[in-house]
């Protein structure tokens, strides 16, 4: 996927942290015992330095490099060490301590060893479908994607190329909030950045990763079910179609992320179901609710062949795993949106503005799902899923004119005409994303903001709900 590449690399950043006095106070070490690990939590506003100095470590299981010093902003993590290791920090932090109870991390990599198991299986042609088809479950905040991580990190270092998936829309892999993406992962994971660049970013030390992204602009996959069943199907078709083409990426498998927001027992797991069908899932990964791990246990536990066979898995929720309140979450989705724009830290990027008159754009915006649930007025029996008829698309999507309520928000262009249907709108994939800095209705003109000085010409964009506004972007 381009993500409106040809970025211009000249503005200052505005997601650099602000200085403190602890970065200039004198650096301190810390001292790993085998099996623990440093847990920290960073403001967005401070920076946390770390530098390892003797032995080895890892964050998320990508290892440290010895002698090089690592900048942390806006992230609660965890260094872990498997043999010892000296750490030199400096900074301020919001918490700070060495945990020994690692077990889960013990656990894990047992994990890991079980799918290398599949995965050289697939590849002395044992098992003609490929590697394994992982799925993460469990509730928010459990730890789910600090596993993801971990196992994808370490199946980097056996030469695999795993295929990520993100079906989270709160949190963006390789994308802002709001969208679901897929990417196979042929290069390292970024330490200090998690799962490293896509060509949006700019140049940086770690090879840029290629994701494909489709916009899905509500808090939950439960808030518009009917638009998130067929997105997960595309690309769930898009996926299955690049491992048949890469022989490499098929043996390696795919692992799926999830929200913990459709891990609830009401509607029998309807949406769960649904992504374990579409990508042919065949090992599930629960953590952090025996509730659940019990239901799918009981769900797969009649296969009828032996191509229905769905292994289940309880696995241990790391000690070091934290709640993160809201506050924090929406502070994070707005550094996600500026970094898109700006660039972080390391990288600054020059986002261009450009005026459109009203005449030459087509925007859809995303009906909000309650509203039209309360005025299709189902009838008894029928299924929340169940498009009014006639309606498909057309009723998640509506075409509007540029209003100054548009202010502020982000919106998706699409790969696709904008004289598209809205069923085609709805299921392409995500050129880019623009902001809306200014609507003049009285000129009939919009300017946007863009990560590329170009214009994307005939093209569909859509305004959805989520993420929210960020009102500080632009002056």
């Amino acid at each position: 996927m381009s993500l409106l590449p040809g970025l211009s690399l000249s503005a200052p950043s505005t997601a650099t942290p602000q200085p403190d006095a602890a970065t200039h106070a004198p650096p301190r070490t810390e001292e790993l015992s085998p099996r623990s690990e440093l847990r920290f939590e960073v403001a967005f506003t401070k920076t946390y330095r770390v530098r390892l100095v003797r032995g080895t470590a890892e964050l998320f299981g990508s290892e440290l490099a010895p002698g090089t010093t690592y900048t942390f902003s806006g992230i609660k993590g965890a260094i872990f060490t498997w043999h010892g290791c000296t750490l030199e920090l400096q900074g301020e932090v919001e918490s700070e301590y060495v945990g020994s109870e690692t077990e889960a991390m013990v656990e894990w990599l047992n994990v890991h060893g079980m799918l290398e198991t599949a995965r050289d299986d697939a590849t002395m042609g044992r098992d003609g479908n490929g590697g394994p088809r992982v799925l993460v479950v469990g509730p928010d905040d459990s730890g789910k994607t600090s596993l993801l991580k971990c196992l994808t990190a370490w199946s980097l270092k056996m030469a695999r190329t795993p295929t990520i998936v993100n079906t989270d829309p709160r949190e963006g892999l390789l994308s802002i909030p709001g969208s679901l993406s897929a990417v196979t992962m042929g290069s390292m994971l970024d330490v200090e950045d998690g799962w490293g660049s896509s060509p949006v970013s700019g140049p940086t030390g770690v090879p840029v990763k290629t994701p494909l992204v489709y916009h899905f602009p509500f808090a939950s996959p439960e808030d518009s079910p009917r638009m998130f069943k067929p997105l997960i199907t595309r690309a769930a078709l898009a996926v299955t179609s690049r491992l048949e083409e890469d022989d490499e990426a098929k043996q390696s498998g795919i692992i799926v992320d999830t929200p913990g927001s459709i891990n609830q027992p009401k509607g029998g797991y309807d949406l769960l179901m649904h992504i374990i069908s579409e990508f042919s899932i065949n090992v599930v990964l629960t953590l952090g609710s025996e509730r659940l791990y019990n239901d799918l246990l009981r769900k797969f536990g009649n296969p009828q062949s032996a191509d229905d066979v769905v292994h289940v898995f309880r696995i241990a929720k790391s000690g070091g795993a934290v709640a993160r309140d809201e506050g924090l979450m929406r502070q994070a989705r707005q550094q996600q949106i500026k970094n898109y724009f700006f660039g972080d830290s390391r990288t600054s990027l020059n986002p261009h503005g450009q005026w459109w008159d009203f005449g030459d754009l087509t925007i859809y915006r995303a009906v909000d799902p309650t509203a039209s649930h309360a005025q299709s007025h189902l009838m008894p029996g029928m299924d929340y899923d169940d498009s009014p008829s006639g309606q498909g698309s057309a009723s998640i999507l509506e075409k509007v004119l540029p209003s100054q309520e548009m202010v502020n928000a982000i919106l998706s262009v699409k790969f696709c005409s904008g004289n598209s249907s809205a069923d085609n709108v709805c299921d392409s994939c995500v050129m880019g994303f623009v902001y809306v800095a200014e609507v003049d209705e009285g000129r009939k003109k919009v300017r946007f903001l863009a990560p590329h000085p170009s214009r994307w010409g005939d093209r569909a964009l859509v305004w959805g709900n989520w993420p929210e506004g960020v009102g500080d972007l632009v002056a």
